[in-house]
């Protein structure tokens, strides 16, 4: 017994290292693939609607998206909320930019959900808790994505974001004061969260995954399911935004959507598995002492 525990748990490192391996030869492929085509931009080495982009450019939206998604895929957060204002300063338009976030989301938020699944983050088959609380989630952002129009119109726009900063600012403070305490899971605080989230990301277009990942282990859930758990209800979440729009816009900046969601997507394996060494404690904390930041950032925002 003892003999096929250790068989397992070398396969199981045996497969990180492989996997690990694979990463690395195809970021380290993809940087050389743009750094060439910054130098040779003639050798034809890209696909041709990429050619009016230099390599320095792609390069950059590159690993700014492998960086922003790493950390959203570990915690839960992070990505649009860094993301966007990068991409702005860089000088896109927000109509090349939202859609091309929300379909690199989209992308991350499964393959996120398939490999939290593979290493052991959580058990979307067999835990009927993880799977309520996704169905919760993922129908409350569909809903909150139809009501946020409704609700921009009758509330104004400062004070609802007020609120919802003063929101994240009371999770951080509680997941850090209570990281090494085990809370009961409370479905009813999953659905007020859920809904909440939803509206603000309806209204703003960001801010969902600090709500919903610091709601969630505020709400009982473990950190490690709450990260996994974040990132496909995120995921309907941007399938419902992009289609609508595709529907009004017509089309996709593909020159900024395929470098952000090469970037994004490679993040992805390497995330998974920093989630599954990371001990539970640790998460909790990171959870909330960036929750806690992303809060601040954003009352800065809104009273500058």
């Amino acid at each position: 017994m003892v003999r096929e525990a250790a068989l397992s748990l070398g396969d199981f490192y045996a497969w990180h290292r492989r996997r690990l391996t694979l990463w690395l030869a195809l970021v380290t492929l993809v940087v050389a693939l743009l750094v060439v085509h910054g130098i040779e931009p003639g050798w034809g080495l890209l696909p041709g609607f990429l050619d009016g982009v230099t390599g320095q450019a792609l390069l950059a939206v590159f690993l700014a998206a492998l960086v922003c998604e790493y950390i959203d895929s570990s915690l839960g957060m992070g990505y649009g909320t860094t993301l966007t204002p990068l991409l702005l300063l860089a000088g896109f338009e927000p109509l090349q930019i939202v859609p091309a976030v929300l379909f690199s989301e989209l992308l991350t938020g499964i393959a996120a959900g398939v490999l939290h699944h593979r290493d052991g983050n959580i058990d979307l088959l067999g835990d009927a808790r993880a799977r309520r609380t996704l169905m919760l989630l993922t129908l409350l952002s569909a809903a909150g994505a139809v009501t946020a129009v409704t609700l921009a119109i009758s509330i104004p726009k400062f004070w609802f974001s007020l609120a919802i900063v003063v929101i994240v600012l009371a999770m951080g403070v509680v997941i850090l004061a209570t990281r090494k305490r085990q809370i009961r899971y409370r479905p009813a605080n999953v659905v007020a969260v859920g809904l909440v989230a939803a509206f603000n990301k309806g209204l703003s277009g960001g801010g969902y995954g600090p709500l919903v990942t610091a709601g969630q282990v505020v709400s009982g859930l473990p950190a490690k399911h709450a990260v996994a758990i974040t990132s496909v209800a995120e995921a309907f979440t941007c399938l419902v935004g992009l289609g609508a729009y595709l529907v009004l816009t017509g089309g996709l900046d593909w020159t900024l959507a395929t470098p952000l969601a090469a970037g994004a997507l490679l993040s992805v394996p390497v995330a998974t598995i920093t989630v599954k060494r990371m001990p539970e404690s640790a998460i909790r904390a990171a959870v909330g002492i960036v929750t806690l930041g992303l809060g601040l950032l954003s009352l800065i925002k809104l009273l500058g």
